[in-house]
């Protein structure tokens, strides 16, 4: 508990000190529907944070708090698809006047970082989460599978945003065995 507690503060550091770029805001989509936008999102692929430490199975869960706060619960296997199962309990909070669009992340209180949905597919299957200062990005579908077709048209967007696509990481997806 202690190590994830320091590796949370260690990460919440550097999001603060980060150097900004010179690069334009990313521009987010106009509107989320929160309604439609909540459950569980597969991250697929990413230009990882610490705590991403070579994830199977990376799975972000979204659900509205009746305050209006996002409960955000983000779990995967560490190392192999049997490995630990490790599990993360961010609090999202919606920026008004964004359409929904720009959240605020607290992994501990009174740290935050920025969460643009910078792309959202009209049927809400497919998910790009972007930072201004282009240091993470998180590639997220409803399905643990892309085909390459959709997967390399949202690696574009992400490039386009002005990441540097050779830091993106392919997340190994597997879904449960039924027993």
């Amino acid at each position: 508990m202690l190590n994830n507690f320091i590796k949370v503060i260690c990460i919440m550091s550097f999001l603060g000190l980060s150097a900004c770029q010179s690069m334009p805001p990313i521009k987010t989509v106009a509107e989320v529907d929160l309604d439609r936008f909540m459950g569980d999102w597969f991250v697929i692929a990413a230009i990882p944070t610490i705590i991403e430490n070579d994830p199977y199975n990376p799975v972000e869960r979204y659900e509205k708090n009746p305050d209006g706060s996002i409960a955000t619960t983000f779990s995967f296997n560490q190392s192999s698809f049997n490995g630990k199962l490790k599990t993360y309990h961010p609090t999202g909070f919606v920026v008004p006047g964004t359409g929904n669009a720009e959240w605020q992340m607290q992994f501990v209180w009174p740290f935050k970082s920025e969460y643009l949905i910078a792309y959202l597919s009209e049927d809400y299957q497919h998910t790009i989460i972007a930072r201004n200062k282009r240091d993470y990005v998180w590639l997220m579908s409803r399905q643990p599978h892309l085909n390459r077709e959709i997967y390399n048209d949202l690696v574009s967007k992400i490039q386009s945003m002005g990441y540097d696509t050779s830091k993106l990481r392919a997340f190994p997806q597997q879904l449960p065995t039924k027993k």
